[in-house]
């Protein structure tokens, strides 16, 4: 199965931080990271009084389902040491899945694609880099990429996948 999943990161060395999320992710089993858009700098939404974000959106191939593949993102964060606080506060690593190929998942602790994808300027643009049709498996996400307003956006660097 293929996941699209965002990183973003807005503490400490944030390329260091998105390339340890990288690195797990392949130490997995059965599980490669195989696209990986540019890092974006974007500043934070919701709670504004913190550090910019650096933002990349990669597509990973794995064997796992798409619960399973939660848990392994919340063990990345945890491990990289990640501490919830503040609602949409500073993180040192944040991990969602956006989609989970076509599949369309609400339980408890799971909802793909992920509620708020088409209102985030930092999933959008860097996900229409690596699909520049603006589409992935079935969804048309290039459709709103228009209606995101205020939410500045730029290239900051690359990572080698």
């Amino acid at each position: 199965m293929n996941y699209i999943i965002s990183l973003g990161t807005n503490m400490g060395d944030k390329k260091k931080n998105l390339e340890k999320a990288i690195d797990s992710l392949n130490n997995i089993p059965y599980t490669d990271v195989i696209k990986a858009s540019s890092i974006y700098e974007t500043e934070p939404v919701g709670y504004l009084r913190q550090d910019n974000f650096y933002n990349i959106i990669i597509e990973v191939k794995s064997q796992f389902e798409p619960h399973e593949m939660l848990g392994i993102c919340l063990g990345i964060e945890s491990g990289i040491g990640r501490i919830r606080g503040i609602k949409n506060g500073p993180r040192i690593i944040d991990l969602d899945i956006i989609f989970a190929e076509d599949k369309k998942i609400k339980t408890k602790n799971l909802i793909v694609p992920h509620p708020r994808y088409n209102e985030r300027n930092f999933i959008l643009t860097p996900l229409l880099e690596i699909y520049s049709n603006g589409e992935y498996c079935g969804i048309n996400f290039k459709k709103y990429i228009n209606d995101v307003k205020n939410q500045k956006i730029k290239t900051a660097d690359k990572i080698l996948v």
